[in-house]
């Protein structure tokens, strides 16, 4: 929907730009780091390009203070590949610039003062009850002293720190509202330090603005990359450093408030589904009553249907799918769970009455004539069935229940298939030595270095599970992963090795000795409901840095359970860990996954480490690296036993390498990273 001139006033309109930028440059920060994917692209322009347009009919002046980070959304819109992280800091830049420049609300015509928005400072600030907090980072004490008095003559309340290695100490103890910083002190500099802070999920995004008498245009530029949100040279005014600072700090509270307060709505505005959080909440509060189901109904062909009618199009067509499946469904709830994918949830319904009904929703989509511009057309769509009677530990046990019964479905020419639990094993042989494991510490790890081609002193495992039986014999987990798996064994192990892994990261980070692990986990575990919380609680918990994490997600489990995946990443990307897909071969749904998921890894199947390759294979092998690179994705190399496979990676344009070839696996972390020579 076009915002008009009768949409909103003035001042409304100004206020809404505000909120948006501040939105945007949050994201831009983000993105900065994660790199893009075309639907964010897309959205952001979208949702600007709707304000800018409003902006020219009531508030011309607030229009063209937007106008230059729209060109720059729009000239990446149409460049082959998403921006690059220079890109993207380039924009910030223009975000920055776009809300400084909007006028005031003095300058609208039905607008009341806002707050803060005067064009005089005040220490109007000493009567609020939360003074804002801004912590000084300045080796030089006059300098330190200066600011201080300032800002504390200004009604804030400052906090002084001359050892930089104090900073973040102090943070934790001060929790300042923005950090105001030197950028060249002692041993270190205030780049290093952003840095730190960002790192840090507590302060991820807490404003950092530096006051430097350094004027060489790249360094501000390094800045902004490194995740400096202003730069303001010295000699600087009073009146300059107050209105600086508290217009920093106006608009970090906002956004807090703005999220603390807004409830996430039930209802999506567009089609009138549930949205998804509200659907997830409905089915966990039907889980006691086991009656009724949830059915995953995916519409077919949407690469096509994407290519032929434009993101827009597409858009359209899926609102006006998940409209009509909404009226089809009645009385039961509906989400749209993804691009092309919708949660349907029943209640007091049999397992033969679901089948009937998921029969009726396939083809209640089936034979309804859709639009597109001028054209009709007709969708295809396939069911998957989860039976709630069958008993489920939480929803998202439900939703990975429901995903493997749609991949099922897939299959199926009747386009509609429901979900078989796995026979639980009573016991005996492998099961019974991975559940004594479990409970006589018989489980251990093993490391296996990842190693960076060029060179480089980074220090990287992949974490391996091993079992040691009953006569000393080290098990691999090739050897007992399935079993445990039919024996529903699988989350406690993974929650065992990723405890061992935090316990690992938290005591190398004290060490000063940092190191990335690369941790498995299967979508059984993960579609546990409390345990993003609980890992996102955990790395806060024990300050690690979120980027040490890289959760590795197999490519044949991502195929199937990508909703759920997707959902994970969502909640876990804030506080910096990172995901690899692995096991890649390249196809077509396997090629739409990398857009998809929030990743900075992929690691190649075995296959393209067996020497020789076919053509076909190496073609397909220098695809996938170009690909995956254009995305802004790290490449893997991965089972690499000899030299041979080692060069026909390299010359393929491959990141890092793993396998025998660099080291087997091991127990102890102490490969050499820095002298290590391929």
């Amino acid at each position: 929907m076009t915002l008009s001139a009768t949409d909103l006033g003035a001042s409304e309109l100004v206020q809404r730009l505000r909120h948006r930028l501040v939105e945007t440059e949050t994201q831009l920060r983000s993105l900065r780091n994660l790199g893009w994917r075309p639907d964010q692209l897309r959205a952001m322009n979208e949702e600007i390009g709707r304000l800018h347009a409003a902006a020219e009919r009531v508030q011309p002046a607030a229009a063209h203070a937007v106008q230059p980070l729209l060109h720059s959304l729009r000239d990446a819109l149409a460049a082959p590949s998403m921006p690059s992280s220079n890109q993207t800091a380039q924009m910030l830049v223009l975000a920055a610039d776009a809300l400084a420049a909007l006028p005031l609300a003095s300058d609208t015509h039905d607008a009341e003062p806002l707050a803060g928005a005067a064009g005089e400072p005040k220490a109007a600030e000493a009567a609020n009850a939360d003074p804002f907090r801004v912590l000084i980072v300045e080796d030089d004490r006059s300098q330190a002293l200066f600011a201080e008095a300032i800002l504390r003559g200004a009604g804030m309340q400052p906090q002084v720190v001359g050892m930089p290695e104090q900073m973040l100490a102090t943070m934790e103890r001060f929790d300042p509202d923005l950090v105001l910083m030197d950028l060249h002190m002692p041993g270190t500099s205030g780049t290093v330090l952003t840095l730190q802070i960002r790192e840090h999920p507590r302060f991820a995004q807490v404003p950092v603005v530096f006051l430097t008498g350094d004027q060489d245009p790249e360094r501000q530029m390094e800045v902004l990359e490194n995740g400096g949100d202003d730069y303001i040279l010295k000699p600087v005014r009073p009146r300059h450093l107050i209105a600086a600072v508290q217009s920093r700090v106006r608009r970090a509270r906002a956004l807090q408030s703005r999220i603390a307060s807004t409830a996430q709505p039930e209802r999506h505005p567009v089609t009138g589904l549930y949205t998804r959080p509200a659907l997830m909440q409905k089915l966990a509060a039907l889980l006691p009553e086991r009656a009724g189901g949830a059915m995953l109904v995916e519409v077919g062909n949407t690469t096509a249907l994407r290519n032929r009618y434009g993101y827009a199009g597409f858009e359209k067509l899926m609102n006006d799918a998940g409209r009509h499946l909404g009226e089809i469904a009645r009385t039961h709830a509906v989400a749209r769970l993804s691009d092309n994918a919708f949660l349907v949830v029943v209640r007091e319904q049999t397992a033969a009455q679901q089948g009937a009904y998921a029969r009726s929703l396939r083809d209640g989509i089936g034979y309804h004539d859709f639009s597109v511009g001028d054209e009709s057309l007709r969708l295809r769509s396939t069911v998957g069935i989860a039976d709630l009677g069958i008993g489920f530990a939480d929803a998202g046990a439900v939703l990975a229940a429901a995903e493997d019964a749609a991949r099922e479905a897939r299959a199926q020419a009747a386009g509609v298939a429901s979900y078989v639990a796995p026979q639980v094993q009573p016991g005996g042989g492998i099961i019974d030595m991975v559940r004594l494991a479990l409970d006589s510490e018989g489980l251990q790890l093993a490391f296996q270095p990842v190693v960076a081609v060029a060179g480089g002193d980074q220090a990287q495992f992949q974490v391996l599970l091993r079992v040691r039986d009953a006569q000393g014999i080290e098990r691999m987990a090739g050897e007992f992963l399935a079993a445990a798996e039919s024996a529903g064994l699988v989350p406690k192990l993974d929650r065992w090795v990723m405890e061992q892994a935090l316990a690992l990261l938290q005591k190398r980070r004290a060490e000063s000795k940092p190191v990335r692990l690369f941790v498995s986990q299967s979508p059984r575990t993960l579609a546990q409901d409390d345990y993003a919380n609980w890992l996102a609680q955990a790395l806060t918990a024990a300050s690690i840095d979120g980027t040490s994490l890289v959760i590795d997600l197999r490519l044949d489990d991502a195929l199937v359970h990508s909703m759920l995946l997707r959902q994970f990443c969502e909640q876990l990307v804030p506080v910096g860990v990172q995901f690899c897909l692995s096991q890649y071969r390249h196809g077509g749904d396997a090629n739409l996954l990398l857009e998809q998921l929030p990743l900075g890894y992929l690691r190649l199947s075995a296959d393209f480490a067996h020497q020789p390759l076919a053509q076909d294979v190496r073609d397909e092998m220098r695809e996938v690296i170009e690909r995956a690179h254009r995305l802004g994705l790290q490449v893997i190399g991965q089972a690499v036993e000899d030299p041979q496979a080692a060069a026909a990676l390299w010359m393929g344009g491959i990141d890092f390498i793993q396998g025998n070839l660099v080291q087997r696996a091991e127990h102890a972390l102490d490969f050499d990273f820095k002298n290590a020579t391929l």
